[in-house]
């Protein structure tokens, strides 16, 4: 039932802003049961945890990227979206938007992932 998609530039230069947006549908990204996250893939490597956004807006955001990593969301839109500013080719990656479900404390729902690579 719920759907998340991720879009965005596929391709973004370096020390530019890479920005993604996530539309949810089949739920409301103001729901107290779920926070609403990003994680991303590097080349060759594993899941790597970047924040989340809960429903009353409050963020958390990995410690590794907290100072140039900003989640936000528009609720009208059901929307969530990533900031990452000053990237770099080592943010080369795929990017997924994730929820996070309360009871759980599990991401039960992924978007299908998106291509992203820094390069000039």
């Amino acid at each position: 039932q719920v759907q998340l998609r991720e879009s965005g530039p596929g391709l973004v230069k370096p020390s530019q802003t890479l920005s993604l947006t996530c539309t949810v549908s089949g739920g409301s990204i103001t729901s107290m049961d779920y926070s609403w996250g990003w994680i991303r893939q590097l080349p060759g490597k594993g899941l790597e945890w970047m924040g989340v956004i809960a429903y009353e807006s409050s963020t958390d955001v990995s410690p590794s990227l907290k100072g140039r990593t900003a989640i936000s969301r528009d609720t009208f839109k059901n929307q969530f979206s990533l900031q990452l500013s000053s990237v770099t080719p080592d943010d080369t990656s795929v990017y997924y938007c994730t929820r996070l479900a309360k009871a759980t404390m599990s991401y039960d729902y992924w978007g299908q992932g998106t291509q992203v690579t820094v390069s000039s």
